[in-house]
């Protein structure tokens, strides 16, 4: 085995033990490789930036960037291309942005977002990148599904502010968390931007699994003009529409 292979190799068994990481020890042993010769890979891959180490636990974990990576790959992939004909129609039945994301390193990642050509409000929701998970639609969604340790981990330390909207106490956030995976969608009030609105859901596999959110971003007056029955019950069917194109029930 090569340098090259031992690289992706290292890459590959992290990433699929990304919720915990994994340590110097487990990752020798999973691969059957070198400690001199991994310890030199570990080392360049963390410099590089696709890696992190984690001083305190002395795990390693995939970055940011290794997810960013993942997810300029995803926008040609099953996923994505299976997702994006529901995010039309959602697009055609709201006439909103549309979005679709998934969660990496703590932060969500734009995955596609469809936006009319003629609207007037432009986000920072480029494909590929972050977004914070405790003030957006998406975020919420991908929270309130999450393993409790893994949310626990995201939600305990200190919760930056956006907005004078933004919730910033995580006994608040952990309430509001139980009631959207009660009801199934999650609303952001101005918590992100000022006089920007959105509306989200999960999206499922066959397996009922919570792998990715969709969402629909629009002008906060629409909520004072007609309430936001419309977008709620929009965004759910979308969410179970794609449900069911991934096998469920």
């Amino acid at each position: 085995m090569d340098t090259l292979e031992k690289a992706f190799g290292i890459i590959e068994d992290i990433a699929a033990n990304q919720q915990h990481g994994l340590l110097f020890s487990e990752i020798t042993v999973h691969l059957d490789l070198p400690k001199s010769s991994t310890h030199r890979i570990l080392n360049r891959l963390v410099r590089m930036g696709y890696l992190i180490f984690d001083q305190n636990t002395k795990r390693y974990r995939g970055s940011l960037r290794l997810s960013k990576l993942g997810a300029a790959v995803i926008e040609s992939s099953d996923l994505r291309d299976l997702i994006i004909p529901f995010l039309q129609r959602l697009h055609q039945t709201t006439g909103h942005i549309c979005n679709l994301g998934i969660i990496s390193e703590g932060r969500g990642i734009f995955l596609h977002k469809i936006e009319p050509k003629s609207y007037s409000i432009r986000l920072y929701s480029e494909i590929g990148k972050d977004f914070p998970l405790h003030c957006t639609g998406m975020g919420k969604i991908l929270l309130a599904f999450m393993e409790p340790a893994q949310r626990k981990k995201i939600v305990s330390g200190t919760l930056a502010s956006y907005t004078e909207n933004t919730i910033t106490d995580t006994k608040a956030l952990l309430e509001e968390l139980r009631e959207v995976k009660k009801c199934g969608y999650a609303i952001d009030r101005e918590e992100i931007t000022r006089g920007i609105m959105c509306v989200a859901a999960p999206v499922r596999d066959m397996n009922k699994e919570v792998i990715a959110s969709i969402s629909v971003t629009f002008p906060s007056y629409l909520e004072e003009e007609r309430g936001l029955s419309h977008e709620v019950e929009a965004v759910k069917h979308c969410s179970e529409e794609i449900h069911k194109a991934m096998g469920g029930r």
